[in-house]
């Protein structure tokens, strides 16, 4: 056989084009050569073997801009807590006794309700990043990959110095791998000094790489970065040359008209992760400017610890709802600017120019939705069910570079069954840490 050729009742191949009734999208490797109508697409290549997925959606496979997925492990250990108090009094804390088997164990259950979610690629800040990588190469997905860089020392790497040095390792070994690329990731502002940002823009500029940072949050990060440097966080990395187009900025909830304006002008992409934001009181970043303006924005989970889930369908609902009500206008964002902000806009956001569509050239990375099921019932209209009506778990099959890694509900490369027994065995372990250490704050 030549290649494949996957045939369903609708394929929707981005957001601009309508989508295809009983369509056909051929396969060749890693890549799309061809899609269209069945009756066309078919005769046109008779060597090929005919997948039939048959009363199914065929969609290009989500992206998620931003998120920590070790995380998943102390999902649900601090809630109801503003940003703030949520990471210095709880999180940090039970981060300085992180071990890397579990970051490897956690970020494997993050990439299995990832692919249940029909996520293809993702974007990822964290600490013991190598065992982040060695995870996702296992289970076949693609991602922007950075350890999250701290003036303080991590309980990762150890001193900045040392953080430094493992990021540039990466940037070396990963130079030219298929499936992940690596960002230089300085946590935030009021976390990394000045200095620290230029020597993350070096190292950056040095590479090529994308710089990866949380910016503009939440107020009381203006505040602190206004106390300390006289400036608002987006002036200072202005200043500093860090607003540019190898910049992804998470959240950039409180950028004022000036601030969106100069992150047009010079190409930053952002990460927008709503349900996270409202979660932890943040706030609602100005999504409508950031469109109207031009900026690439992409859509992200943030980590399962503030979310507390990472499913992009939710996000992409979230999304346009949030604003509709806030104008009282249901045409201020709609599906199609959420679901391109999921899938090609997502994308180019984590520097990944050949895939967020099913067209041809691009890479076939594609998911499947699952019509059979009543909650998406009737079918008029493809798009909407993805936004409004899809859930994790109604995904039926994943594939990446032109390979299934879930089909029939089956994931493929990981084993459910024993990731979550080393979760529940890394569970008592915190708990035990929680028990012992944090006791008298959780119970505040």
């Amino acid at each position: 056989m030549k290649g494949k050729i996957l045939t369903a009742e609708w394929i929707l191949c981005c957001a601009e084009l309508p989508p295809i009734k009983n369509g056909a999208i051929v396969i060749e490797g890693s890549k799309i050569i061809d899609v269209g109508p069945q009756e066309e697409i078919i005769p046109k290549f008779l060597n090929y073997q005919v997948i039939d997925l048959k009363h199914k959606l065929i969609f290009p496979g989500l992206v998620n801009a931003h998120t920590h997925a070790p995380m998943s492990i102390l999902r649900g250990i601090a809630e109801d807590l503003p940003l703030m108090t949520w990471l210095t009094k709880y999180i940090f804390p039970v981060e300085s006794h992180l071990r890397k088997e579990w970051v490897y164990w956690g970020t494997k259950l993050s990439l299995i309700e990832m692919i249940k979610s029909g996520i293809t690629l993702f974007c990822d800040m964290y600490l013991f990043e190598p065992e982040v990588i060695r995870a996702t190469e296992e289970v076949g997905l693609k991602a922007l990959l950075g350890e999250g860089l701290f003036d303080f020392p991590s309980p990762g790497y150890g001193p900045l110095e040392k953080g430094l040095q493992l990021t540039e390792e990466l940037l070396q070994a990963f130079e030219r791998h298929k499936k992940i690329k690596i960002a230089v990731s300085p946590h935030t502002l009021y976390t990394c000094s000045p200095e620290t940002i230029k020597k993350c823009l070096t190292l950056a500029e040095k590479y090529g790489a994308p710089l990866h940072i949380h910016l503009a949050e939440n107020n009381e990060e203006i505040r602190e970065v206004q106390k300390r440097y006289g400036k608002r966080p987006v002036e200072l990395l202005d200043e500093l040359g860090g607003l540019s187009e190898n910049l992804l900025a998470a959240h950039c909830v409180k950028l004022n008209e000036r601030e969106i304006e100069l992150f047009s002008k010079r190409g930053a992409k952002i990460a927008h992760c709503p349900e996270s934001n409202l979660k932890l009181g943040s706030g609602i970043a100005p999504l409508p400017d950031f469109l109207k303006a031009g900026v690439i924005v992409g859509l992200g989970t943030d980590g399962p610890a503030s979310n507390n889930d990472l499913d992009i369908f939710s996000e992409m609902k979230t999304a346009a709802l949030i604003h509709k009500g806030l104008q009282e206008d249901p045409t201020v964002v709609t599906a199609k600017e959420v679901f391109a902000m999921a899938t090609e806009w997502g994308a180019k956001a984590l520097f990944f120019n050949d895939t967020g569509k099913l067209l041809p050239g691009h890479k076939a990375d594609l998911s499947v939705l699952d019509l059979n099921q009543l909650s998406l019932q009737p079918d008029y209209n493809p798009l909407a069910l993805l936004v409004y009506s899809a859930k994790s778990g109604l995904v039926s099959d994943v594939m990446v570079d032109g390979e299934f890694i879930m089909r029939n509900y089956q994931l493929i490369t990981v084993r459910e069954d024993y990731v979550r027994e080393r979760i529940h065995e890394i569970k008592e372990e915190i708990l035990l840490i929680l028990k012992n250490k944090f006791s008298s704050s959780l119970d505040k």
